[in-house]
């Protein structure tokens, strides 16, 4: 997908800094946008958004996954998670089953559609990444990946 003039002229705005880090939060701001653009456009040809994703790209990793377990990786309310977890039940993206152990607890599994689509937009995700780190080269790429960690050490 071509990134359009107006898109381009977003990306990485000149905003003004009130702070000295800034310039980090804008990067970050940003590159998000920059690396979810094309998963996110075709998530909407499906009639999904980034929260769908989200859900679905947990499971993929977390196959009979409880609801309350997804609740807590995704950091989000019960509620928050009703409606989008919804509709991908409701589109067969996943199904639900009861946990033999528990029966209050449903478990959550990707179908074989729920897995195409986790993997063609996580695919446009990992394909940015690469590009970017072929560019930092490893030692950006290892920087990268220390400062994410910490950042998302702090959950």
């Amino acid at each position: 997908m071509a990134k359009t003039a107006q898109a381009a002229g977003l990306h990485r705005a000149s905003l003004d800094k009130l702070h000295d880090l800034d310039a980090a939060l804008e990067l970050m701001y940003y590159g998000w946008r920059g690396m979810t653009l094309e998963a996110d456009a075709y998530l909407a040809k499906q009639g999904l958004s980034r929260s769908h994703h989200r859900i679905l790209y947990v499971v993929a990793r977390r196959p009979d996954i409880a609801i309350g377990a997804l609740i807590e990786i995704l950091g989000i309310s019960k509620q928050a998670l009703n409606r989008p977890l919804n509709l991908l039940l409701e589109r067969k993206l996943l199904t639900s089953k009861r946990s033999p152990e528990q029966h209050r607890s449903k478990l959550l599994r990707l179908t074989a559609a729920g897995q195409r689509i986790e993997q063609k937009a996580s695919d446009h995700e990992r394909k940015v990444l690469r590009e970017a780190f072929d560019r930092a080269g490893a030692q950006g790429a290892a920087a990268w990946m220390a400062v994410m960690g910490s950042i998302a050490d702090n959950n």
